[in-house]
């Protein structure tokens, strides 16, 4: 039975999904004991304490956040460690890492999709996490043809950066042209951006759609309206981070490549809810839509919330979004199905019941036509995360 010692932010949904991971592994592998400390320890012991502690609780390995400047003594100290690089990655130890850049184009990539031609990014220039994830952003949306508005903290992440008195913040929001894309290098900032557009009477998401990354479920549900966000594949990062440290105490292998922490999909909520569009009678049809989606809404119904004849309005509807209003509506019953697939253990057919989609013989079909495959399979792809295969040098 290994003894490890964990150094990580146990109030975060991202260190928690990495918890659920190293104690799956745990699970399968001799049930190891574990050493939750608590971070201020990183501060009040420092490099020395830290070791000295494991040393005395006869460590196996230790996994935690570190600051850089640690690296040195860390790395020559008797105990495996890993890394988690909550500031930038470290050199000579294994970085539990994210495709940061990868998120950003996804993120990029979402909200193209939905027509936008106005972005913005907000977040920190001074951290690896932030700043690959704005790089990867720009760089889908250079592709497109488009520019970013940036608002970068010059100041690392903490509580007391702002929360609702920014003047420069809300400066900066109302100066953005409208309608815009916003995405946020995390679901914090993402709330800061929610909250801040409600101080400053800027509608969301009809004038700024805002996007987080995390998919931490309670701050985006705090948020006014829910925070729509990036879902990272945290669990299956923290299994394969202890499968490495089985691996080095065991002295199988003294160093590995970092693991990585993909970007699994966008998890829609209210603040992306809504396609782009600068006409005010085509975005308050689509905010019709959004909010009365769970009711079997016809187009006559879209047609009596503005004054446009049916044919102008199915005609200006199908150049702003793509499609005609019925398949449109169609298309984000079939999202919402998807969503209720992996948050819901109703079967496909009670699901479907429930949200009057009462054509199951065609249902699956339909859902392969929007989502690349049947309703049971997405369910199975996104419920039951894959191990990857762990390469060692």
């Amino acid at each position: 039975m290994y003894k490890i010692i964990l150094l990580l932010d146990f109030a975060e949904e991202y260190s928690k999904g990495l918890l659920q991971g190293i104690s799956r592994y745990s699970a399968e592998n001799g049930h190891w004991s574990f050493c939750r400390m608590p971070l201020y320890y990183r501060e009040t012991l420092g490099t020395k304490g830290i070791l000295e502690w494991a040393k005395d609780w006869r460590a196996d390995g230790i996994i935690g956040q570190l600051y850089n400047e640690m690296e040195t003594e860390i790395y020559q100290s008797p105990f495996p460690v890993i890394a988690q690089d909550f500031k930038e990655r470290f050199r000579y130890i294994p970085n539990i890492t994210g495709q940061y850049r990868e998120t950003g184009r996804l993120g990029a990539k979402y909200f193209l999709n939905k027509g936008y031609s106005n972005f913005a990014f907000y977040g920190f220039n001074n951290i690896v996490w932030s700043r690959e994830r704005a790089e990867g952003f720009e760089s889908e949306i250079n592709r497109a043809g488009y520019q970013v508005h940036y608002f970068e903290h010059k100041k690392a992440r903490s509580t007391d950066i702002w929360y609702y008195k920014s003047k420069t913040l809300s400066k900066w929001l109302k100066c953005l042209p409208k309608p815009i894309a916003l995405m946020a290098c995390d679901d914090n900032q993402g709330v800061h951006i929610t909250e801040a557009c409600k101080q400053n009477k800027i509608r969301v998401p009809q004038e700024v759609s805002i996007l987080g990354v995390d998919n931490d479920v309670m701050l985006c549900q705090l948020s006014d309206p829910p925070l729509s966000s990036i879902e990272l594949d945290v669990e299956r990062a923290g299994y394969d981070t202890a499968r490495a440290m089985d691996l080095m105490i065991t002295g199988r292998v003294k160093f590995y490549r970092d693991i990585l922490v993909p970007p699994l999909k966008v998890i829609t909520r209210s603040s992306t809810d809504i396609f782009a569009s600068g006409d005010e009678n085509i975005t308050n049809a689509l905010d019709f839509i959004h909010k009365n989606i769970d009711q079997n809404l016809l187009v006559d119904q879209i047609v009596k919330e503005v004054p446009m004849s049916r044919r102008s309005l199915e005609k200006r509807f199908v150049e702003v979004t793509g499609l005609p209003i019925y398949k449109y509506i169609f298309k984000l019953r079939i999202e919402k199905l998807a969503h209720k697939l992996i948050n819901s253990e109703l079967s496909v057919f009670e699901i479907a019941l429930e949200m009057g989609l009462s054509d199951s013989k065609n249902l699956g079909r339909q859902f392969r036509q929007i989502m690349g495959c049947t309703p049971l399979e997405y369910r199975k792809k996104f419920r039951e995360k894959p191990r990857s295969e762990f390469v060692t040098k």
